[in-house]
C-alpha cells in the first residue's frame, strides 16, 4: 500500500463527488492535493487524464513533483498539470485544487462575466468577486501568470470558454468553493435578468474580507 493511500482516496472520493453533484460530465475536470513534502521535495496527488473517475482506483491516481515529474503511478497525471503547479507555488495556504465545467459557472465564463461581490458568504468563502483570467487555454507561462494574477488571494476564478477553479486550505473547502461558484453565478445571473445587481457595500465585503483573511492565514 502506497504511503500517500490516503491522499489519493481523497482526490479519488472528491472526483466522483464532484460529477453525482453535476459539476463535471464524464471525465472532464481534474482534482489535486498537495502531500506532505517527501525529504525536501514538493508533492501532490492529481487526476489523471481522460479516465472516467466511476471505474478509477486510489492506487492509479498519480503522484507527481512540482516539476511535474512522475513519483508514483502509471497514468498520465491531468494535461492542466502545469496549472495546480503553479497554484501551490503561488500560494502557499492553498492545498486542494480542483477544476469544475459547472453549468452557470461556465455560462459565464462564455459570457465573459466577472462576478462582483454580491453574497455575503460569497467574500467569506472566496474572497470577494470572481474575476476570468485571459482565455480559454491556460498552459503556457504567460497564459498561466494571468490566471495567477486573476485568482490573486481569493479561492475562485473563471476561465473564459472553459469553466471555473476553487482553491482552499482543504479538500473540503476546495469543494465548497467550487459548490459557491456555481451558486453565486446562478444567482448573479437571476439578478442580471431581473434588471439590476447590488454589489455588497464596500463597508460589508471588508468586514467579510478579514473573515476570510483569518480563515486563509
Amino acid at each position: 500500500m502506497s504511503q500517500w493511500q490516503e491522499a489519493c482516496t481523497t482526490v479519488l472520493e472528491t472526483a466522483r463527488e464532484m460529477c453525482r453533484k453535476g459539476l463535471v460530465i464524464g471525465n472532464s475536470g481534474n482534482i489535486s492535493l498537495r502531500l506532505p513534502a517527501n525529504g525536501g521535495q514538493c508533492l501532490m496527488a492529481i487526476t489523471p487524464t481522460s479516465r472516467h473517475y466511476d471505474t478509477l482506483t486510489a492506487d492509479e491516481i498519480p503522484i507527481i513533483d512540482f516539476e511535474g515529474q512522475p513519483v508514483e503511478g502509471k497514468l498520465r497525471p491531468s494535461v492542466e498539470t502545469p496549472l495546480h503547479i503553479a497554484i501551490y507555488k503561488a500560494r502557499k495556504d492553498v492545498n486542494a485544487v480542483i477544476h469544475t465545467h459547472s453549468v452557470f459557472a461556465s455560462a459565464a465564463a462564455v459570457a465573459g462575466l466577472e462576478i462582483p461581490a454580491i453574497l455575503l458568504d460569497q467574500v467569506i468563502f472566496l474572497g470577494g468577486e470572481i474575476k476570468a483570467c485571459g482565455g480559454a487555454l491556460v498552459t503556457t507561462p504567460e497564459q498561466i501568470a494571468g490566471f495567477i494574477k486573476a485568482l490573486g488571494d481569493r479561492s475562485a476564478v473563471l476561465i473564459p470558454n472553459h469553466g471555473a477553479v476553487g482553491t482552499g486550505k482543504t479538500m473540503r473547502d476546495a469543494f465548497t468553493a467550487c459548490e459557491l461558484i456555481e451558486k453565486t453565478a446562478q444567482i448573479y445571473f437571476l439578478v442580471r435578468s431581473a434588471g439590476k445587481v447590488n454589489p455588497l457595500p464596500e463597508e460589508v465585503r471588508k468586514i467579510e474580507k478579514a473573515a476570510y483573511d483569518k480563515l486563509q492565514s
